[in-house]
């Protein structure tokens, strides 16, 4: 699964993931390959993500949208 994460400054994070959690307007969530399609809105927090060989990264941010479709989960962050 590909995670990309982008602000208007920089990509902070463009690789694979096995599982990425995200603060979502309605609480947090986590998408696991194969995930359904979705977009949500994001609200202050971490975006947490586990990488193939086991370790695992966080972002703070104060909110942004994420889209999931066909295991990519992009994220626009402010």
């Amino acid at each position: 699964m590909t995670l990309r994460i982008i602000s208007a400054q920089e990509v902070l994070y463009d690789g694979e993931v096995t599982s990425v959690t995200l603060p979502g307007a309605k609480g947090s969530f986590t998408v696991l390959r194969n995930h359904a399609s979705l977009v949500s809105t994001l609200t202050a927090g971490n975006i947490c993500y586990v990488a193939p060989d086991g370790t695992t990264a966080e972002h703070a941010v104060s909110g942004g949208l994420a889209d999931v479709d066909h295991n990519v989960i992009s994220v626009c962050v402010y």
